[in-house]
C-alpha cells in the first residue's frame, strides 16, 4: 500500500463512526490542553517572580540587621527586627570596598499617611540620593531626594503611583502639595514611575523621605533597617558579599561568623533559587496533567482493539487478496497516530485559549513556550505509536482463513 492509500483508508475508517472517534480524541485533547495550560502557568509564575526580584535592582546585595536563627521547634526568627546596622556601616562599605559601585541605606517603617480627608497606611522609607540608581527607581514627575535634602533634614517626600492614587484625586498632580506622616507635614517633590508588583516592599506603594529625616522623626537613632550594596558587575557579587561580611564582622567586633548580628542576601542567588523552585513546581504541574494523557492513551488502545474486532472479516479479506502483515500493521497504526495527532492539535489550541483566558482575566500571567507546544505534539504522536502498536500487531497477525470465518 502506498502512503496515499494508507491516509485515505485512515480517513474513511475514522469518519465512519464520528461520535466514537470524537470521544476517543477527547481524552487526548484534555490531556494535551492540561499540560500546555499547567506549563504556561508555571512558566508565567516563574517569569513574574524573577521580574519582581530583578526590579529590586541589579547586581544587588542586601544587608539586614539580625541573623536568621532557629527558635523553639525550628521556627526561624524575623530578619531585620534587630538594630545592629548604622549609617556609618553603610559609609564604610562604599569607602573601603573597591568593588562596590554604590550603597543605599534605608530606614523603613509602615505608617499612616493623610492629606485633606484621604489617608493610607503605607511604607515610609528613609533613603539617600543613591537609592534610585541602586534600586532601579525612576522619577515620573518632579525630582528625587537630593544630598542637600539629606544634609538639611528636609521634610520632603517622593511618593509612588499607588500612594498618589490613594491620597489625591485622579489626574491631580501632587507636586508641591502637603501630606502628613505621623502628624508631621511633608512637601511632595516627586512621583516615581510604576514598576508593578504587590505586597510589602512594593515600590509603587511607598513614600521616600530623606534618611536623616526618617532617623530624627521616626526611628530616633542612627540605625538603619537595610543596607543595599550594588556591585560594579554581576561577576563581582560573590566577592563583594564576602568582603561586606568580613568588614561588618570587624566593625562589630565579632570573631565568630555564626554569631553575626546581620545577614546578607545575594539577589542573583535568590533568582537562581526561585527559578529552581518554580521549575520544579512547573514540572510537577505538567506531570499531574500528563496523567490524563495516559488515560487518553488507554482510551485509544481500547478503541483500536474494538475496531480490530469489528473489522476482522475485512482484515481476512485484505490478506486473502495479497495484503501483507506490514500493510495491515501500518493501516491500524496510522489510525491511532492520526487520532492522537488530531487530538494534539485541538489540545494545543484549547490549552492556548485557557492560558490566554487566565492572563486576560488578570488571574495570573501565563507564558506559552514553543518547546512546550513541540513537546505536546511529540507526546501525542508517541502515545499513538505506543498505544496503537498492540492493536495493529494483533490485526496484522490474524490468520486470513480464521478471520474470514469470524462471526
Amino acid at each position: 500500500m502506498t502512503t496515499i492509500d494508507i491516509l485515505e483508508e485512515t480517513y474513511f475508517s475514522l469518519t465512519a463512526n464520528k461520535v466514537r472517534t470524537a470521544l476517543t480524541m477527547l481524552g487526548i485533547i484534555i490531556g494535551i490542553s492540561s499540560v500546555i495550560a499547567m506549563v504556561s502557568i508555571g512558566q508565567g509564575a516563574q517569569a513574574s517572580i524573577e521580574s519582581n526580584i530583578s526590579s529590586m535592582g541589579s547586581d544587588l546585595i542586601i544587608v539586614q540587621p539580625g541573623a536568621p536563627r532557629t527558635q523553639g521547634a525550628g521556627v526561624q526568627g524575623m530578619r531585620g527586627g534587630a538594630k545592629s546596622l548604622t549609617q556609618e556601616d553603610a559609609a564604610a562599605i562604599v569607602k573601603e570596598i573597591p568593588l562596590v559601585k554604590a550603597v543605599a541605606p534605608e530606614i523603613s517603617t509602615r505608617l499612616q499617611v493623610t492629606t485633606k480627608g484621604m489617608n493610607t497606611n503605607t511604607t515610609v522609607d528613609g533613603v539617600t540620593s543613591s537609592y534610585p540608581g541602586v534600586k532601579n527607581v525612576q522619577i515620573d514627575q518632579g525630582s528625587f531626594i537630593t544630598d542637600q535634602n539629606t544634609k538639611s533634614f528636609a521634610k520632603v517626600a517622593v511618593i509612588g503611583p499607588t500612594v498618589q492614587t490613594d491620597l489625591f484625586a485622579e489626574g491631580v498632580s501632587p507636586i508641591g502639595k502637603t501630606i502628613r506622616i505621623k502628624s508631621i507635614e511633608f512637601k511632595v517633590i516627586g512621583v516615581t514611575k510604576a514598576k508593578g508588583g504587590s505586597g510589602f516592599g512594593n515600590a509603587d506603594d511607598m513614600i521616600f523621605i530623606p534618611l536623616t529625616t526618617a532617623g530624627r522623626y521616626f526611628s530616633g537613632d542612627q540605625y538603619v533597617t537595610t543596607i543595599n550594596v550594588q556591585a560594579i558587575d554581576s561577576n563581582s557579587m560573590a566577592e563583594v558579599q564576602t568582603e561586606v561580611t568580613d568588614l561588618l564582622l570587624t566593625r562589630h567586633h565579632i570573631s565568630d561568623p555564626t554569631l553575626a548580628d546581620f545577614s546578607t542576601m545575594n539577589l542573583a542567588d535568590l533568582v537562581s533559587t526561585v527559578s529552581s523552585v518554580t521549575g520544579t513546581f512547573t514540572t510537577l504541574l505538567a506531570a499531574i496533567a500528563a496523567i490524563s494523557l495516559l488515560v487518553g492513551g488507554i482510551g485509544i488502545m481500547n478503541m483500536m482493539l474494538t475496531t480490530v474486532t469489528e473489522r476482522t472479516k475485512e482484515i481476512g479479506l485484505r490478506k486473502s487478496v495479497g495484503a501483507k502483515k506490514r500493510d495491515i500493521n501500518l493501516q491500524f497504526l496510522a489510525e491511532a497516530v492520526m487520532l492522537t495527532f488530531s487530538g494534539g492539535v485541538a489540545g494545543v489550541a484549547l490549552g492556548w485559549l485557557i492560558a490566554y483566558g487566565i492572563s486576560a482575566a488578570g488571574i495570573l500571567q501565563t507564558s506559552i513556550s514553543i518547546s512546550s507546544i513541540l513537546l505536546a505534539f511529540g507526546v501525542s504522536a508517541g502515545i499513538g505509536i505506543v498505544f496503537g502498536y498492540y492493536p495493529a500487531r494483533k490485526a496484522g497477525a490474524m490468520n486470513p482463513i480464521d478471520a474470514l470465518r469470524y462471526e
